[in-house]
């Protein structure tokens, strides 16, 4: 058996239902879980008492706080290949993507799977260890294999959702026609797609979700079937952007009658298997619906002020019971992957207030945003498996250092201190009781002729779109 003893940490943030903060803490896993938690000489004197017990492996863990893995519950990796190209013109979020929907035309399964690499690599490095992504548009034979695949090699624990556009101009949508497939496809594919590479077991490293897009690129038609098969096999989630917009808001509205929430429940889009990306513009009786239906929400701070957006009500949807993680959301609507900053973002987002509530710098505290990214995270993903640190719990865990430059001064609350000075970057990171961030470094990933290739790719993809 593998067993890594991780000891004298400044501070171990279990995250767990007591919020307990254990210093000097340390804990033990055994192959994929977490064994024992606890004070170092708590568990130096357990291990000596329980010699059939003793690590394969000892890290010392001095200088740092310790957290639970983080989840990212929404992103759109392929768009590493076109960062900055639409931010940077100002653009919002309807005439941001009619932009970008021409150059991701050119999108190839080398694409998809070496972009897979270069978001992951970067999320691993910021404190995540789940990741959900959202490929939605397949062109020129890329399949959502192709990122599983990459994942599969990185080590972290995925949710990859089989994503959909299947109502192009012509019919009223907004993306064009050429990326848009027939529903009969989608459906066939996302079978095959559950079929061949979800699992339902506890500390699962891999869980499928249908994802439809959107209301602007879908019909309903389509929402409902991918709702009825998802729901017709255990564990397999829902998932679609929603409410990110007062231009989607409007759409709803003008196309079905509906506001967006009312639209998302007439097709069957309302439970405790989906999850909706954004929810920026909900009124109090929607949270509420959303509460009482147990549905999740992911958070992009960073996407939303980028794009315009807007400012998610996540203090009152929290406040209110809804289940609510963190994304980084598309790394061309962030240009980042960064994890820890955007728990850092959310936190002082909430803190600016949104419309009908005034800024108030108590109104989000650092604990409850690393809360999101990860216990939070968990749920919105439905596991109860990861998120916390717990005897029981998957082994995914995260080190960063706080005896540092940036952190210099801030030792009066290490745990504060990773929101609130400069996000750091991962020290160690533990994925299902593998090291898989050493020293700072992704073990195995030579991140020199990664980036290469990707760059060529990416300068590939602008020049068939005529903007290199």
């Amino acid at each position: 058996m593998n067993r890594l003893y991780l000891r004298h940490a400044e501070v171990l943030a279990t995250v767990d239902a007591e919020q307990r903060e254990i210093r000097d803490g340390a804990l033990l896993t055994e192959d994929n879980r977490i064994l024992r938690i606890g004070t170092t000489p708590e568990l130096d004197a357990w291990i000596a008492a329980h010699p059939e017990h003793t690590p394969t492996q000892t890290i010392n863990a001095r200088g740092c706080v310790v957290t639970p893995g983080m989840v990212n519950c929404h992103h759109h990796m392929f768009q590493t290949l076109t960062r900055s190209i639409g931010t940077s013109k100002g653009l919002a979020l309807f005439d941001w993507l009619k932009m970008l929907y021409r150059v991701w035309a050119g999108l190839t399964p080398e694409a998809v799977h070496v972009s897979t690499q270069i978001a992951l690599a970067e999320l691993m490095l910021s404190g995540a260890t789940t990741v959900a992504d959202h490929l939605y548009l397949l062109p020129n034979g890329c399949r959502i294999d192709d990122e599983i695949e990459a994942a599969m090699a990185m080590g972290i624990r995925f949710h990859p959702t089989r994503g959909s556009m299947s109502v192009g101009e012509s019919a009223g949508g907004l993306p064009p026609d050429s990326l848009v497939e027939s529903e009969s496809t989608i459906l066939a594919d996302s079978q095959r797609l559950i079929e061949t590479w979800h699992d339902d077991a506890p500390l699962s490293m891999l869980r499928l979700g249908l994802a439809p897009c959107s209301p602007f690129s879908v019909s309903g038609e389509l929402m409902r079937e991918s709702a009825r098969l998802a729901r017709s096999h255990r564990k397999v989630g829902l998932h679609t952007h929603l409410a990110e917009t007062l231009d989607e808001d409007r759409y709803c509205v003008q196309k079905f009658g509906l506001r967006p929430i009312d639209y998302a429940e007439s097709v069957e889009w309302l439970g405790p298997d989906v999850w909706f990306a954004h929810m920026v513009h909900p009124d109090s009786s929607e949270i509420a619906r959303l509460a009482h239906t147990c549905s999740g929400v992911c958070h992009c701070p960073s996407s939303n002020m980028i794009l315009a957006s807007g400012i998610a009500p996540v203090r009152a949807m929290v406040d209110t019971g809804v289940r609510v993680g963190l994304g980084v959301d598309g790394s061309a609507s962030n240009d980042g992957n960064h994890m820890l900053g955007e728990a850092r973002q959310a936190m002082l987002l909430q803190r600016v207030g949104w419309p009908g509530f005034e800024s108030d710098a108590a109104r989000f505290s650092a604990r409850e945003a690393l809360t999101l990214a990860t216990q939070g995270g968990a749920r919105t993903l439905g596991r109860d498996d990861i998120g916390s640190l717990e005897v029981g719990k998957a082994a995914d865990f995260v080190a960063f250092r706080i005896d540092d430059l940036s952190h210099a001064g801030a030792l009066g609350d290490p745990v504060a201190a990773l929101l609130t000075c400069t996000p750091a970057s991962a020290w160690l990171s533990v994925i299902n009781g593998r090291i898989v961030v050493e020293d700072g470094v992704l073990v195995g990933v030579d991140l020199g002729p990664l980036v290469e290739r990707h760059n060529r790719l990416s300068h590939e993809l602008l020049i068939g779109a005529g903007l290199a």
